[in-house]
């Protein structure tokens, strides 16, 4: 368990740099340069990601676990992503109605995602991984409607309705890769139970 807790702390942490400590980010960015900075970023995000991934496989191993799921409920949650992959998608584009509309369609794909993942997901280690992001999620949102309150950010605006088009069909892409097949290739257990 001390693996997955490592990993969060190290990707939630770097991730939270901004919302934390926004003054010690723009020195360190004034000091080494925007891009030195993104390569310390990505450097230490990558290497969370990485223990937390080992981690969570090393901690399901031995699960401590709170509540069952009926298998019913990996219906549910196979409905629930298929939004949060056309908001990841949408997060990746330039902005079309929907960036426009939810702001932030990574936050909201990473709530989405994680909701979906407690739901079916009743052991310590994926209440930790997956309230863990949800949690970041929701103060990470809440730091981003104060810096725009304070005029440090702004709001996208509405582009052309091509980049919703690419939004929906790469997440509909992204849906079935993930259903067909990868994400049991990649985590091991297939996203619909009876699959």
């Amino acid at each position: 368990m001390i693996w997955l807790i490592v990993g969060l702390v190290l990707f939630l942490g770097m991730h939270s740099v901004r919302i934390v400590a926004p003054a010690w980010r723009q020195a360190q960015i004034d000091k080494r340069g925007l891009n030195a900075w993104k390569g310390i970023y990505s450097l230490v995000s990558i290497v969370g990601f990485v223990i937390l991934v080992w981690g969570y496989g090393i901690a399901r191993q031995d699960p401590v676990v709170f509540w069952v799921a009926p298998g019913w409920m990996s219906h549910l949650v196979a409905l629930l992503m298929l939004p949060a992959m056309i908001l990841l998608i949408a997060s990746q584009v330039p902005a079309g109605r929907i960036k426009a509309a939810v702001k932030h369609p990574m936050l909201l794909a990473v709530k989405i995602w994680a909701v979906a993942h407690l739901l079916v997901n009743g052991d310590l280690a994926s209440v930790l991984l997956f309230g863990g992001f949800l949690a970041w999620a929701v103060v990470d949102r809440i730091s981003e409607k104060k810096r725009l309150q304070a005029g440090l950010t702004s709001n996208p605006v509405a582009g052309p309705v091509k980049w919703d088009i690419i939004a929906v069909v790469g997440g509909l892409v992204l849906y079935v890769v993930f259903v067909m097949g990868l994400h049991e290739m990649l985590i091991g257990v297939p996203p619909i139970i009876g699959m």
